[in-house]
């Protein structure tokens, strides 16, 4: 009897992970991958097509929220908790590769530390990055959750959260679940009113940070004359 088409695929598709990874590979063949397993048996090459035409792309997919992807034909608990798990255990991969002592230079050094505590977030997240004299890097704090459009700011928390690390620098960072990655008025405005209240602590806030979907935005950097004006966007690529 002929062999089927797909005997033997899974383990194909795994060696050649093995071998050469994922550069390359269409989404679609990326979710396969990781659907075999949460699905033991059987072809999930048309499930994987199905979730990338009906959310975009990979990451579109990996963002959804449960009841979403359940609508999808043929998931199930197993698959759609692999599935949220990739991003959080990446943001937890990434946060632990950056610890006390390293130095943060420059706007894109503290990008690469902030940005993975806003890998996979559906709420708009404030955190504050402590450094020392020396732009050690002392720890990130969480300030603030809020809802989908809306987190905000509290100063008496950024304060007590520098002074309990002894900070001389700081950045401010939040995330925008718009999509949109320009800085609003209130992002400038708070910028302006979280900067002045550090400054007599002996803090100085250095930028803010503003983050969408592996983006960002330095309102620092984005200013033409002071602070808010105009806009600069830096990629990961430049990260």
């Amino acid at each position: 009897m002929p062999k089927h088409i797909h005997t033997g695929h899974r383990k194909r598709v795994k060696t050649e992970f093995q071998v050469r990874g994922v550069a390359g590979w269409p989404d679609h063949r990326i979710l396969e991958l990781l659907l075999f397993y949460a699905i033991p048996q059987g072809d999930v090459n048309p499930l994987a097509h199905e979730l990338v035409d009906r959310f975009g792309s990979l990451d579109r997919v990996l963002d959804a929220l449960p009841e979403e992807l359940m609508k999808v034909k043929g998931m199930g608990e197993h698959s759609i908790t692999l599935l949220k798990l990739i991003p959080a255990v990446m943001g937890r991969y990434l946060e632990e590769r950056t610890g006390p002592g390293q130095i943060i230079h420059t706007v894109e050094e503290a990008g690469n530390v902030l940005a993975p505590y806003f890998y996979g977030s559906r709420n708009e997240m404030v955190y504050v990055l402590c450094l020392d004299a020396k732009e050690r890097l002392l720890g990130a704090k969480k300030l603030s959750e809020g809802n989908l459009s809306n987190s905000d700011v509290t100063i008496r928390r950024a304060a007590e959260e520098c002074m309990a690390l002894q900070a001389s620098f700081c950045y401010l960072a939040h995330n925008h679940v718009s999509g949109i990655a320009l800085p609003s008025p209130e992002d400038v405005n708070t910028t302006d009113v979280v900067r002045a209240a550090l400054a007599p602590l002996g803090v100085r806030l250095v930028d803010h940070l503003v983050f969408v979907d592996g983006d960002m935005v330095s309102i620092r950097q984005s200013q033409q004359v002071g602070w808010g004006r105009g806009f600069r966007m830096i990629y990961p690529g430049q990260m």
